[in-house]
């Protein structure tokens, strides 16, 4: 999959695609549906299937502070839509430029200019250009003065409430990983890199992996039975902690850190995808270290006693 990383970098090469544009964050079954209708649209013109979306994602841009957690980052999310087939994304920096573009000259340089689109994929909602000018009407007037069909994605259901990243992060703050994984169609995992931590696990008993998530909030909180993907020895359980460390005072960060069970060897620098099998419980303040301790304690034993009579696969 070619990645294409700002409208600066488009070539006359890659003008003839297929495209869709949006967000895309969890790459959920609504997504993975709108991409294989794309694919069978590139695979009948016979050019690329494109998928554009933005890099930060607008409303962390607007507002910040208000917006929604992540359900991937970057890094996780051109890996789903390598894994869904895609040909080629168009990144896009998310920042004054493009904020302060109008709708027209937003179609222009990109859709007819920049990639000549044959055919675009959007849905109903869809917005864009300074001040959300721009719609799905006006794609479907510059579409037709330039010879593309414009198509709005279908809802997608599961039983009678619609998937959606937003319904997917409810289902993650309130712990319920089924109905997670039913909407995004696989197991939900954050990804990250192993970094040197404060080592205060260590000291109690209970080392710990600490991987530092790289975002202002997570979708989910509070202490899971995990599997650790990506090291040698394969899948591994453990338990994990997701949060902002209430025990440590004046640790403002979001961290996730994993408790490996019967695991000494060393993985600092290693990327490895974290998978929530079960919540066991909301993280909480403790008084002393060692009541943490005693509570991790309990912790490594519920999860311990999950992965003996449950598979997380």
């Amino acid at each position: 999959m070619q990645v294409i990383r700002g409208l600066h970098n488009l070539r006359s090469e890659h003008r003839g695609c297929v495209a869709t544009i949006g967000n895309f964050d969890g790459v959920h079954l609504g997504h993975q549906a709108v991409f294989t209708h794309l694919r069978d649209q590139a695979a009948a013109f016979g050019l690329p299937s494109t998928v554009i979306t933005f890099e930060p994602q607008p409303m962390e841009y607007f507002a910040p502070d208000a917006a929604p957690a992540r359900l991937t980052r970057i890094r996780e999310k051109l890996q789903a839509l390598k894994d869904a087939g895609i040909d080629r994304v168009v990144l896009l920096e998310f920042g004054p430029k493009l904020a302060s573009m109008s709708a027209e000259a937003f179609v222009q340089e990109l859709l007819v200019v920049g990639l000549d689109v044959r055919f675009l994929y959007v849905g109903d909602d869809f917005r864009f250009g300074r001040g959300r000018e721009g719609g799905i009407n006006l794609l479907r007037e510059v579409g037709q003065a330039h010879g593309f069909e414009v198509a709005n994605m279908n809802t997608f259901m599961d039983g009678e409430a619609r998937i959606s990243s937003t319904r997917i992060r409810e289902a993650l703050a309130k712990g319920d990983l089924e109905l997670a994984e039913r909407n995004l169609g696989r197991p939900y995992r954050i990804c990250g890199r192993v970094a040197h931590g404060d080592a205060r696990g260590r000291t109690i008993g209970f080392p710990t992996a600490n991987i530092d998530l790289h975002r202002k909030v997570s979708p989910v909180h509070g202490v899971f039975a995990v599997t650790v993907h990506g090291l040698a020895e394969g899948v591994l359980p453990g338990v994990a902690n997701i949060g902002n460390r209430p025990t440590v005072e004046g640790d403002s960060r979001y961290l996730l850190e994993v408790h490996l069970f019967d695991f000494s060897r060393t993985i600092y620098g290693e990327h490895v995808q974290v998978q929530f099998c079960k919540r066991l419980r909301d993280e909480l303040r403790f008084e002393s270290f060692e009541a943490l301790r005693q509570q991790i304690e309990r912790d490594a034993d519920a999860a311990r006693a999950f992965f003996q009579h449950e598979a997380c696969k």
